[in-house]
């Protein structure tokens, strides 16, 4: 069983997020950077750029690329990964581009390229979710303009009871899985993918439960933000 009396196998009850840390600006060769760990998932992200979009064919007249690659290294899960993109990762990288496509004011930047990669060291479920609330710390970081943070968080549903945010045996056992992404201030939703199902009550339940979450890790990116630059002020002269 992966839940019993409501409370689940790690020790969380249905509504609660696994232990998440953030922090910014931790590569020093890119413009910006997060590192964050979520769980399980280790993850670290960086960004490049604007720079002028390479080949010419690729650019846009009128706005910047947004070019998010996501990437989990062989390691990042017990049994070896095979080296290099697959179906997976693809569909990751475009849908992670788009989300955050939504919130980056690319019209300031006609003609270029904002390289955004994100590389899973340790996976354990919801590596998307991690993988796309690291960028934008690290776009912030870069100093890249956005209408807000996005932010990501997943709900999704376990012997019957819906649950937030699920861990590693939840996410393989389980009986469905739903990430979302939203720009906090407004809290509209940028990306939104469902593996499983779910009734049309459970998915409303969800989906608050969700929403619930992005809440609850956008105050972290924040925080993290504030970290970096609070530290910044004490050792300036």
């Amino acid at each position: 069983m992966l839940i019993k009396d409501g409370i689940r196998m790690d020790g969380r009850k249905p509504d609660e997020l696994r232990p998440i840390k953030i922090e910014a600006g931790v590569l020093h060769r890119a413009q910006g950077s997060c590192y964050l760990e979520w769980g399980g998932n280790k993850v670290m992200a960086a960004v490049y750029g604007p720079r002028e979009a390479i080949p010419r064919h690729i650019q846009h007249p009128l706005k910047a690329v947004i070019n998010a690659r996501y990437n989990m290294v062989p390691f990042s899960v017990s049994d070896r990964k095979r080296p290099g993109p697959d179906r997976r990762s693809v569909e990751i990288s475009k849908v992670t581009s788009e989300a955050l496509e939504h919130v980056v004011f690319t019209g300031l930047f006609p003609r270029t390229m904002i390289d955004v990669c994100i590389e899973v060291l340790g996976a354990e479920a919801g590596t998307r979710c991690a993988g796309l609330t690291a960028a934008a710390v690290a776009l912030a970081d870069a100093g890249i303009p956005m209408r807000d943070l996005p932010v990501a968080c997943a709900a999704g549903k376990i012997d019957g009871t819906v649950v937030l945010d699920l861990a590693g045996d939840e996410d393989c056992e389980g009986e469905a899985d739903m990430p979302i992404a939203i720009a906090p201030r407004t809290e509209e939703i940028l990306l939104m993918q469902m593996d499983g199902h779910m009734t049309y009550q459970e998915f409303e339940e969800a989906l608050e439960l969700a929403l619930k979450g992005c809440r609850e890790v956008s105050k972290l990116q924040k925080e993290a933000l504030l970290r970096k630059y609070e530290t910044k002020n004490e050792v300036a002269p």
